[in-house]
């Protein structure tokens, strides 16, 4: 399902295809977000766009703490993000675009609809960004979502550096619009495992 919200659904996009066909023993491997491996790092993309979809329609929450994942998944990954990402894009297709504001789940806890569904979406991105360098597999970041999601970054990111996001890494001579925005968001965007 699609939320109408192009940059949303290019974000899910791009956390699907880095989910799909993983292999089971890329599990347990380390990733940027320290320490947690790619089955943490699934669960908490997936719990966070369940939040978002929660705060927007006062349904049921996530199982469990997003920023606890237990780092244990019964089913497939991919079915597990799908099913997190398709309620978010039904939460996100039904709001009221003029609206003032719309609840979330981030500081301040309200954002203008744009700004709210442009969060979501760099949740999904950046965490598919993380699974992707963590499985040797190529960047889902292509430098259009990249910039796009930076102007999102640069109004949200802030409340929640230390907790969400780690401080901002200095610019480097040579960054393209994915390492801009990476480093903003406190990752290297030259990490390895």
């Amino acid at each position: 399902m699609n939320s109408g919200w192009i940059l949303l659904d290019a974000s899910h996009d791009a956390l699907r295809t880095v989910v799909a066909g993983l292999p089971a023993d890329a599990m347990e491997l380390p990733t940027p977000c320290t320490d947690w491996n790619v089955t943490q790092v699934i669960q908490h993309a997936a719990g966070d766009q369940v939040a978002y979809a929660a705060f927007l329609t006062g349904e049921p929450g996530p199982e469990e703490n997003p920023f606890a994942p237990s780092g244990s998944l019964s089913g497939e990954p991919l079915a597990h993000v799908e099913a997190a990402m398709e309620r978010s894009a039904k939460a996100w297709a039904a709001v009221d675009r003029d609206a003032a504001e719309v609840p979330v789940p981030m500081p301040p806890n309200k954002m203008a609809p744009w700004l709210g569904a442009g969060a979501c979406a760099l949740d999904a991105a950046v965490h598919a960004w993380d699974i992707a360098v963590a499985t040797g597999r190529p960047s889902p970041l292509t430098p259009q979502l990249a910039r796009e999601l930076l102007v999102v970054a640069r109004e949200t990111a802030e409340p929640v550096r230390g907790f969400a996001y780690a401080a901002a890494l200095a610019p480097e001579p040579g960054d393209d619009e994915v390492a801009a925005l990476l480093r903003h968001l406190g990752r290297d965007p030259h990490w390895t495992p």
